[in-house]
């Protein structure tokens, strides 16, 4: 199956980014959203990997150049590969989840759909992040150290007493995302310039050399960039060169 017709138009305006190699674009929802931020997280290590495959990654996310310096700066994800959009009208065009619509606008659809309300999974991984989860990666180093909002600093080391260290201890993912929330709201308008499309969801593509889809994913809720929230990459297995 080929890939949509209106990310093979986006992609073949950009340098390096039409057919004749393997891509994978991120659809990114706004900035500032947990999504966008551990979504990058996640990726980053990943970089030399894809490099070594012949993959070439794109994050496309909804935004301004202010933001995407910051979100870069913050995240690790290389700037040249994230472009920002003031309007989410590509991931209209590959219609992608818009979210929750309620009458009160953005704000009270938002506050839903972190409850759980139009957005299925979302209760089910907040509480992944608390209870931990032995089948997901450790998340902080034992030697690292992780300022989270109000808490005063961490160490990695810290969370092994929770259980031990090399898988997803409790109280870790929620630690990295209590960070992520702090360093948004401190910067809330560099990374939300407009509050309109605060429920926008992304997408995963993943495209072959002849324009055909490898793979691909539609969110349906915060906190569900991925099929597998575990470990959120794992589709890129099959294609990575060890």
């Amino acid at each position: 199956m080929q890939a949509p017709p209106p990310l093979l138009e986006r992609l073949a305006a950009l340098n390096g980014m039409g057919s004749g190699r393997r891509r994978l674009v991120l659809l990114l929802s706004q900035l500032g959203d947990f999504d966008s931020l551990e979504y990058a997280q996640a990726l980053v290590p990943l970089l030399p990997r894809l490099e070594a495959a012949a993959i070439s990654p794109l994050a496309i996310a909804i935004g301004n150049e202010a933001g995407a310096e910051r979100f870069c700066a913050y995240t690790g994800f290389p700037r040249q590969r994230l472009l920002v959009d003031a309007e989410p009208n590509l991931h209209r065009a590959l219609g992608l989840y818009p979210g929750l619509a309620t009458p009160g606008g953005a704000w009270p659809a938002l506050l839903l759909m972190c409850a759980g309300i139009g957005s299925p999974g979302t209760l089910a991984e907040v509480l992944r992040g608390y209870t931990g989860d032995r089948s997901a990666p450790q998340r902080i180093a034992d030697d690292a150290t992780i300022q989270a909002g109000p808490l005063p600093p961490l160490r990695g080391s810290f969370f092994a007493r929770a259980g031990g260290s090399g898988f997803q201890r409790p109280f870790e993912l929620a630690t990295v995302r209590l960070a992520n929330m702090a360093e948004v709201l401190g910067r809330w308008r560099t990374y939300v310039p407009r509050d309109d499309f605060l429920t926008q969801r992304g997408g995963t593509f993943l495209l072959e050399v002849d324009d055909s889809l490898l793979y691909s994913y539609r969110d349906r809720g915060i906190l569900g960039f991925s099929a597998t929230m575990a470990r959120p990459l794992s589709f890129l297995d099959p294609y990575l060169v060890d």
